[in-house]
């Protein structure tokens, strides 16, 4: 995967759990969670916010402090000593945010200023996300700069490479999206202006670190969040793609259809876009997502239609799901009680086969 060499095609997805401590420090537990983990060929960290502004869920962990860096140090060293790669997604939420996470006085920011009809984790459980105000020019090119800081921070704190998050709804899709864009800048309005953010992100992080450890997740029709379909959704995502082609991206991460729902939801052509970016990269990596399961995976690498295949909640609760995909092992179901927030429990203590067996 670019300068990323994994030991298998197996990736772990990233996964929001809601346990860092105060001040967004991943906790100590993080490093033995991960690590358990660390046979997947490839470990995407849960999404981790660029900065404070770019938070929209309580007890998610950042990346922009030396307290932070130095707790996530913890978990890339637990999961080098266990012989695992891990690359850390980075995240702004934009306008999928509340207040109440935020400094006092400050609102929620986005492409444009759009309220989302959707809801977020705070202090007091599932709320509506507050009312977001547009991006000034000048604050658009700061976005930008704290995404080079924060995949500086990431090599920093001993990650293999980074991924940005750019699907779901958040930051990245909501200048991607016309159905949430409606800027009249150079941000704004035809194909090539919604994709002008994300180019000089995965430019500005190329440049910083290496287009070789640089990762991009996309989900082009997911409805997550609020984010009704782009009026150009092929044609968008076809730039998209060439653009992340030509900076010689480790891999692009491609969640198919509606996330944790209907693979079809909406038509796409994904392998014309798969196409696009080995044609001029062939070492970057064409990684999908979305309701695999093993007989689907083998059949995916096994055609060539994919280079890995990344697995999200069946990791929570298996962590050697490597050796039991292997082995066409029983798979664990997790406990949706203890998904998100909590101690260890529904976090460290899911047994690997031969502790279950002992």
């Amino acid at each position: 995967m670019g300068d990323i060499v994994a030991a298998n095609r197996v990736v772990m997805a990233p996964l929001t759990r809601d346990r860092a401590g105060p001040g967004g420090v991943p906790p100590k537990m993080a490093a033995t969670y991960y690590r358990q983990r660390a046979s997947a060929g490839l470990i995407i960290a849960e999404g981790t916010q660029i900065s404070a502004l770019g938070q929209g869920y309580l007890d998610t962990p950042g990346i922009h402090t030396a307290d932070q860096i130095a707790g996530w140090r913890r978990v890339t060293d637990a999961v080098h000593d266990a012989g695992g790669k891990i690359v850390v997604q980075l995240w702004h939420v934009g306008r999928i945010s509340h207040t109440s996470l935020l400094s006092k006085g400050q609102v929620p920011v986005s492409s444009s200023a759009r309220a989302a009809n959707a809801q977020t984790f705070t202090a007091k459980g599932f709320e509506q996300v507050s009312p977001a105000r547009a991006l000034s020019l000048q604050e658009v090119a700061g976005v930008v700069e704290e995404f080079r800081v924060a995949a500086k921070n990431a090599i920093a704190a001993g990650f293999d490479g980074v991924e940005v998050h750019g699907a779901h709804g958040y930051l990245v899709e909501q200048f991607l999206r016309d159905s949430i864009n409606d800027r009249t800048d150079a941000y704004g309005g035809a194909i090539e202006n919604r994709v002008r953010f994300v180019s000089e992100v995965m430019t500005a992080i190329a440049n910083e670190i290496g287009g070789g450890r640089s990762g991009i997740r996309l989900s082009p029709v997911s409805p997550v969040n609020d984010a009704a379909l782009d009026s150009t959704t092929q044609a968008t995502f076809n730039m998209v793609v060439e653009r992340m082609a030509k900076l010689k991206l480790a891999f692009i991460h491609m969640v198919e259809g509606a996330t944790g729902g209907a693979r079809d939801f909406a038509p796409l052509d994904y392998a014309a876009l798969r196409s696009q970016f080995k044609a001029g990269n062939e070492s970057g990596a064409w990684i999908v997502n979305n309701g695999y399961t093993r007989e689907m995976a083998l059949a995916a690498v096994e055609n060539g239609t994919v280079d890995a295949v990344a697995f999200g909640k069946l990791f929570i609760s298996n962590p050697d799901l490597v050796r039991r995909l292997k082995e066409d092992a029983a798979l664990v179901s997790p406990n949706q009680a203890t998904m998100y927030g909590g101690d260890e429990r529904g976090y460290t203590d899911y047994p690997a086969l031969d502790d279950r067996a002992a």
